[in-house]
């Protein structure tokens, strides 16, 4: 009998923290949990969380996790943390959170990223310095806001950290960040993988910002230890390892197994991600494709809509529908809703760039107006915006044999077919749909192999850990391909309209 070796992965996400406990010998998950957290939000674009929910639904979702595994939490031996990105968590020199962390789907601070785009030259400039085009949601112009808008705050600035950092600080008392999920700050060269100091210094020549970054470790390194009062809190061994962690895209990427060039992880969360891996930064001349780090060593080129389970959700609520009557209605609804196309924009667009678009509804007469048609239609809209971010990874080369399909939407059979048929391409889930968690809990090993020693290389684990779902696999079917592809330029019209 082979001895268990249990790990803990975390993922801190826009609606709720997942956890999952994996025994990286078998590679399979024992047990899993969550906790929720909710928005604060206002009409002028503001998404904001209060920092102490993550750590309640952090604590919670673990000792879920442990009694659904039915383990003892001494026996875990690391822990991962993988966070949504772009979040900005200020804190002073005591360590304590100085206002609510702002988001990445917070669009309040687009004007501020307008003349931070402005002063690195535009699209092309920011390409040339960064790697990526700075966007709306990015950390950097949270940073700008700050200063102008909460001068006070700003003041006391002693740590700048991303949601995943943050909960590794919290977890080891040691600020540090990774590549991946330092790529989408803004002030991060994705080439060189090194912070931009001197835009830091253009926000505020003191240096107090240069001065609040992390430390920047590789992808294999832990943070340390975890603090034994966290471990008590927790239930969990203090001898615990804590790993880099990394954002939700990057855990997902090794959640997925996507590790090396070929596959495509598709995410249908909160927000929809479309990324592959590259061992190099090649870097495309479109503003819509980030190519980040990957924490995994290469590279992660993405791209990122705004609106998708949250778009879905919007809808389900004004109809009061479970998750069952909604795809029931989606099923019942033809291809192309009978001429209602929905712009699903609720929280302004990153792919198609239309940051300060809003949702639209067209093509509706007193014969198409039916609830099956609006949840037909929601679901379409979505899923032609990652549609229209996959074409731009194509068009830079990317190969798109099969797409790995991940997040809350995955569980929907409708969806999938939806997703093959309008992408043209082969669909399969993995088993465990919380690749972030599991991605996180597989970096937790593999960084524990590392001061071990080396006995498992990221890929072996990998191989071992992520399980594909045969039940799941949808092949595109020709028909339809060709029916969404007219719905699809119909859409493509109504985008160029905006």
């Amino acid at each position: 009998m082979t001895i268990q070796q249990l790990f803990l992965g975390i993922d801190c996400g826009t609606q709720g923290t997942k956890a999952v406990i994996l025994d990286a010998s078998s590679g399979e998950v024992l047990g899993q949990g969550g906790g929720p957290h909710t928005l604060i939000s206002a009409a002028n674009g503001r998404r904001e969380q209060d920092t102490a929910q993550w750590l309640q639904a952090l604590a919670l979702a673990t000792r879920q996790a442990l009694l659904d595994a039915n383990v003892d939490g001494q026996a875990i031996l690391g822990i991962g943390v993988s966070g949504q990105q772009h979040g900005l968590v200020l804190l002073d020199d005591q360590g304590q959170v100085l206002r609510p962390a702002k988001l990445w789907c917070d669009t309040e601070t687009s004007a501020e990223n307008q003349r931070l785009l402005a002063h690195l030259g535009g699209e092309t400039g920011s390409l040339e310095r960064l790697g990526v085009v700075i966007a709306p949601g990015y950390t950097v112009s949270k940073l700008l806001w700050t200063k102008e808008q909460h001068p006070a705050i700003f003041s006391r600035i002693a740590r700048i950290l991303l949601p995943h950092d943050y909960l590794n600080f919290w977890l080891t008392g040691r600020s540090c960040s990774e590549c991946g999920d330092a790529s989408g700050t803004g002030y991060f060269n994705v080439r060189t993988r090194q912070w931009d100091l001197q835009l830091l210094r253009d926000i505020d020549p003191t240096g107090r910002l240069q001065s609040a970054l992390p430390e920047l470790i590789d992808a294999h390194q832990p943070v340390g230890t975890i603090l034994p009062a966290i471990a008590e809190h927790l239930g969990i061994n203090p001898g615990a390892l804590v790993s880099s962690g990394g954002g939700d895209n990057m855990m997902g990427a090794i959640g997925t197994g996507n590790i090396q060039p070929g596959a495509i992880t598709m995410s249908l969360g909160s927000s929809g991600t479309v990324y592959a891996y590259s061992d190099l930064p090649k870097v495309s001349p479109e503003a819509s494709v980030a190519t980040f780090c990957s924490s995994s060593g290469g590279w992660l080129p993405l791209i990122c809509t705004m609106n998708l389970t949250n778009a879905t959700g919007a809808i389900r609520e004004l109809f009061d529908l479970d998750l069952d009557q909604f795809n029931q209605l989606v099923e019942q609804a033809p291809i192309g809703a009978e001429g209602v196309s929905m712009l699903p924009f609720f929280n302004g667009e990153r792919v198609p760039a239309l940051p300060h678009a809003s949702g639209s509804l067209h093509g509706l007469t007193t014969s198409n107006l039916t609830q099956a048609n609006l949840c037909r239609a929601v679901v379409e809209g979505t899923t032609f915006g990652l549609r229209y971010g996959l074409d731009l990874l194509r068009q830079n080369g990317l190969q798109s044999r099969s797409i790995c399909l991940i997040g809350g939407g995955s569980k929907s059979a409708v969806w999938r077919q939806i997703v093959a048929d309008i992408m043209n391409t082969p669909v399969i889930c993995t088993e465990q749909s919380e690749a972030a968690a599991l991605g996180a809990a597989i970096q937790a090993a593999w960084c524990t192999s590392w001061s071990n020693g080396h006995e498992h290389t990221l890929a072996d684990l990998c191989q071992r850990c992520v399980k594909l779902d045969l039940s799941s696999e949808t092949l595109p079917i020709a028909a339809h391909v060709a029916a969404f592809q007219q719905v699809y330029e119909r859409y493509q019209q109504h985008v160029a309209t905006l």
